[in-house]
């Protein structure tokens, strides 16, 4: 067994916006450590956001940051289940999701999300999947629905706890 935790690692944040969440995104779209081009495309992403994204009046203008951050939580779970074995048989016990792991989690489900979508390039496809999570929609949504409706299905087995 493990004799303590490991440090907690903390990033540094992003040249544009100056925001660590913005950098643990990139960081999770990195491909084989090319890091100034995940950066480039997210940042062409959330321009292609801003252009596609019509709010109904103009005053009320948002950034590519601030959709963005809305589609970031409408994709981030508050439950997920576990599985537990108690004599013989495995439960899926619902548990709460701690905050760091939420985070992860709707990065992680955005990102593959986007990765299986039908654009052509992978700027268009990021755009269009935060677009949709901002609406509450697409597939990263998607998958946070399923995960809530598979814990609130199984929370019979919230006593088997750990």
């Amino acid at each position: 067994m493990r004799k303590g935790s490991p440090k907690k690692r903390y990033v540094l944040p992003d040249p544009k916006f100056k925001d660590t969440l913005v950098t643990k995104f990139v960081n999770n779209l990195m491909v084989s450590g090319k890091k100034s081009l995940a950066y480039s495309i997210f940042y062409d992403a959330l321009d292609i956001v801003e252009e596609k994204y019509s709010s109904p009046d103009d005053e009320d203008k948002l950034t590519g940051l601030d959709i963005w951050k809305k589609a970031l939580s409408n994709a981030t779970p508050a439950v997920e289940v576990k599985s537990r074995r108690v004599g013989g048989a495995t439960f899926q016990v619902p548990t709460e999701v701690r905050p760091e792991r939420k985070q992860a989690l709707g990065i992680k489900w955005l990102i593959t999300a986007a990765r299986k979508r039908n654009e052509k390039t992978m700027k268009e496809r990021l755009a269009s999947e935060v677009l949709a999570a901002s609406k509450g929609e697409g597939a990263a949504v998607k998958k946070k629905d399923d995960t809530h409706r598979m814990a609130e299905a199984n929370k019979a087995f919230s006593h088997f706890r750990f």
